[in-house]
């Protein structure tokens, strides 16, 4: 897997920060949508974000599904691999330190982030995920012990129920990591809300610059 592989964006990090957040794209956005976004959250951070690799009509994804909610589960561990094996081979290129990448992903970019998490515990010191489901849980569960997490749902989110964002923040809790939930009154749009609560999450988990 080499760099070129995924078409993504890279910014690097300003004054002395040494985190990079990697910005993962909700179904039919791409490299560009969640650069903002990584900017708000943390200005000196490094942000590399890539495309999905999977097209739905004419839409990128990071994984495929076989309908709202009904995902590959196959294709999610070669997805997860896939993205594992190129943020190491990004590290190399852009001289990024490894173990201070923290995923930032919005629905499907949230779910790749937290399988790839649960399926490859070295692939992120951290993720915020926004407005993510649950997608699956190995057995035996890895140790995320050491690994802190935030979960943004809404409790009238029309495509995520909150059950299932409760599913997760407890699969990932059963693994060790440290979840810290915000749940809003909203749907699946990102909110103010989400972003102010993210950032001080990123911020008092040691990652802000």
């Amino acid at each position: 897997m080499a760099v070129n592989d995924f078409t993504h964006q890279f910014v690097p990090a300003e004054g002395t920060s040494w985190t990079t957040l990697v910005l993962l794209h909700g179904t039919g956005g791409d490299e560009h949508d969640l650069l903002p976004l990584g900017r708000a959250l943390d200005p000196g951070a490094a942000l590399l974000s890539p495309r999905g690799r999977v097209v739905e009509g004419s839409m990128p994804r990071f994984f495929r599904r076989f309908a709202e909610g009904r995902f590959d589960l196959d294709d999610v561990r070669v997805r997860a691999a896939e993205l594992t094996a190129w943020l190491d081979e990004a590290a190399t290129a852009y001289g990024l330190a490894r173990d201070r990448m923290v995923a930032v992903g919005y629905s499907n970019g949230a779910n790749i982030a937290h399988a790839t998490m649960l399926l490859h515990p070295e692939s992120f010191a951290g993720a915020a995920l926004l407005h993510a489901q649950f997608v699956l849980a190995p057995s035996p569960l890895p140790s995320l012990a050491g690994r802190a997490v935030f979960l943004a749902a809404g409790e009238a989110d029309p495509i995520v129920p909150l059950a299932e964002a409760q599913r997760l923040a407890e699969t990932l809790a059963a693994a060790g990591a440290t979840v810290t939930p915000f749940w809003s009154s909203g749907g699946h749009a990102l909110t103010r809300e989400d972003v102010a609560q993210a950032t001080q999450w990123l911020n008092s988990s040691g990652w802000g610059s």
